[in-house]
């Protein structure tokens, strides 16, 4: 009995490290090239909105492919699609190495986000079935947590190589890890998960779900323009389809009854949503802001950036072993609120604004975060049956990229507002700082939008230590 709780402790302790390495990755890559994206700019000749779309091409192809792959991998294996992200991540990290140009960058980008969607479109449903309920919360905190050291770290070594390596050097620095992660998972993993097995895959529902979250995507990152609009119109109407088209089929790419009929997990995916919609572009407008306007260097900016995801990393477990205990949506409102309260205060950012306030004020959103991520991931997690793990754990990367995605695109249309094409010199260094005050305002309303939907849930306690589904 000992012997089997022993082995049964060992494979989940190796399905954590193996799960927590792959969540370090991307969001490392993602906040070492939101500090490397000048230098990016001047090696390649692009504008800011070029530079916008070396970050954005990557959140646009994750959320397209998010949830198609969760739910191919409850049915053919979370394994083997988590393994086959984590190899076709790695080759194209590699491949960017020798991109020549803006427009190569992109595309590799793209390869990048295809096979991201891959690992976390499996991992969580990992883990929420190797870990049960009352020990769930914190596993799954262990997991946010090496995300956020992925984002911690990101600007410290990504700008301590950006200055003395170049901007390439960051993306070989990864190299390596992809490979560790393939062998971990090969030497340590046996088994596989598919208690969706037999079922058939919805190929049409996924490309009307691509398309439609698509040509939202990019109608969003075009506004306020004609053909921003034309897409959202289409998006919409797309959208429409999608829901009817997967009322009537067996095996839907996504069960509309998890929305209609879940409470939990309809307002859980609505507040992620709402908060990575006010958050995800904050480091992008501090990026240029600290270099920009206030012209430090990649490596101090980064030292000044780090502040904010130490505060997830260290709270992160915390918040998800405490979500275990206690109701989960009551720690995820208080953690939306406080970042609330920081996106308040960014508003009244300016060129002379000392950089001690920003670190504070980096920090306090960091508290937030870290208080909201953990808890709302295990309440979806939780309130789902396990042939739907992989969709719910779709459905988690899909609010998080979407809500990215809408972040940059409010970020990217406000620079096209108040700075256009040009590159960004002191002539429109007055429009910088206008479109990331105004940035601020729309994110600080979102917050507190994003307070509600939280407390909207209403998670009974027996859900928050996993006894029930709802």
């Amino acid at each position: 009995m000992n012997s089997e709780l022993s082995e049964s402790n060992s494979f989940k302790k190796s399905v954590l490290l193996v799960s927590t390495f792959a969540a370090f990755l991307t969001p490392f890559l993602t906040s070492a090239v939101n500090l490397a994206l000048p230098s990016i700019g001047k090696e390649l000749h692009a504008n800011a909105i070029g530079l916008g779309w070396v970050i954005s091409s990557f959140i646009l192809t994750s959320a397209i492919f998010l949830l198609p792959f969760g739910r191919l991998g409850d049915i053919i294996g979370r394994k083997k699609v988590f393994t086959i992200g984590i190899l076709l991540f790695t080759i194209s990290t590699f491949l960017i190495l020798f991109a020549h140009s803006i427009i190569s960058l992109i595309i590799l980008r793209i390869f990048q986000g295809f096979s991201s969607a891959m690992i976390f479109g499996t991992s969580m449903a990992i883990l929420t079935t190797v870990f049960q309920p009352g020990e769930r919360g914190r596993a799954i905190g262990i997991n946010i947590t090496a995300t956020y050291l992925g984002l911690s770290l990101g600007p410290v070594i990504g700008g301590l190589l950006t200055h003395y390596l170049g901007w390439r050097s960051i993306f070989a620095f990864l190299v390596p890890f992809g490979i560790i992660s393939l062998i971990l998972i090969q030497r340590k993993i046996k088994t596989e998960w598919a208690e969706a097995v037999g079922e058939k895959f919805d190929w049409r529902g996924s490309i009307i779900y691509g398309i439609a979250l698509a040509s939202f995507m990019w109608g969003f990152s075009k506004l306020p323009s004609s053909l921003g609009w034309i897409c959202i119109i289409v998006a919409v109407l797309m959208a429409a389809v999608f829901l009817i088209f997967e009322n009537k089929v067996s095996n839907p790419a996504f069960d509309i009854r998890l929305i209609m009929r879940n409470r939990v997990f309809a307002f859980s995916g609505m507040a992620a949503l709402i908060n990575y919609s006010a958050t995800s572009a904050i480091g992008f407008f501090i990026s240029l802001y600290l270099q920009y306007l206030k012209g430090l260097d990649a490596r101090t900016a980064g030292l000044i950036m780090i502040s904010q995801p130490i505060a997830m990393t260290l709270l992160s477990p915390v918040a998800g072993k405490l979500s275990d205990k206690r109701n989960p949506g009551s720690i995820a409102s208080i953690g939306m609120g406080i970042t609330a309260l920081g996106l308040i205060l960014l508003c009244f950012i300016k060129e002379t604004t000392p950089d001690f306030f920003i670190v504070l004020l980096l920090l306090l959103m960091g508290i937030g975060f870290g208080l909201f991520s953990s808890p709302n991931s295990n309440a979806i997690m939780s309130s789902v049956e396990k042939r739907h793990l992989g969709v719910a754990s779709g459905v988690v990367g899909t609010m998080r990229m979407v809500g990215q995605m809408m972040s940059m695109g409010i970020a990217m249309m406000l620079i096209s507002l108040y700075i256009g094409k040009q590159t960004i010199n002191p002539a429109t260094y007055p429009g910088l700082i206008s479109a990331m005050r105004t940035g601020f305002v729309i994110f600080s309303m979102l917050s507190v939008l994003g307070i509600f939907a939280s407390l909207a849930r209403h998670v009974p306690r027996e859900l928050a230590r996993g006894n029930i589904f709802v």
